[in-house]
């Protein structure tokens, strides 16, 4: 059995502080805000409002979104908990960051990955819902969107940056 050379690109590798922990969290966290704020407490839309099975008019349509949302919520609890075990993971092999700009700053930029691939995807290419499914003329919003999904990304990568630095 061979072994890396210490200060190897290999062992580097190993040791460098994990990053899909808080990625990760920051996904699920993403996908709560969205679901329990614009689903359940704004009623702005529901995973399939824009479908015409999908009315939220009609007590069936309703059901159907209840049934989709919690299946939505169900897939979000399933990355924080998948986000909890490789924290464990990496606190038993020394592999967290000691800095919370680190974890902070990936977590922001899981999140606004987690609204950009949303958006675009059951937004834009399936159509599903809008941001806002209770207006008419949805584009703004859903650019809005976006918008806002790409500032959470950046201002996470700054601060993931700033926390991979050492401490001084």
């Amino acid at each position: 059995m061979s072994r890396e050379p210490r200060g190897s690109p290999a062992e580097a590798a190993v040791n460098r502080p994990a990053r899909a922990p808080a990625f990760l969290f920051g996904m699920g966290v993403g996908g709560f805000v969205d679901g329990i704020v614009l689903h359940q407490l704004l009623q702005w839309h529901h995973m399939l409002s824009h479908t015409e099975s999908g009315n939220t008019k009609t007590v069936a349509g309703l059901e159907l979104n209840t049934l989709a949302d919690g299946l939505f919520h169900s897939a979000m609890w399933v990355l924080v908990v998948a986000a909890a075990a490789l924290t464990v993971r990496a606190r038993q092999q020394g592999r967290l960051s000691p800095h919370w700009g680190f974890h902070s700053g990936l977590a922001l930029s899981g999140w606004g990955v987690f609204n950009i691939i949303e958006g675009l995807v059951n937004h834009q290419l399936l159509g599903i819902h809008h941001v806002r499914d209770d207006l008419g003329g949805p584009l703004a919003w859903d650019l809005g969107f976006l918008v806002l999904s790409l500032m959470l990304v950046g201002a996470g990568w700054m601060l993931y940056r700033r926390g991979r630095q050492p401490a001084p």
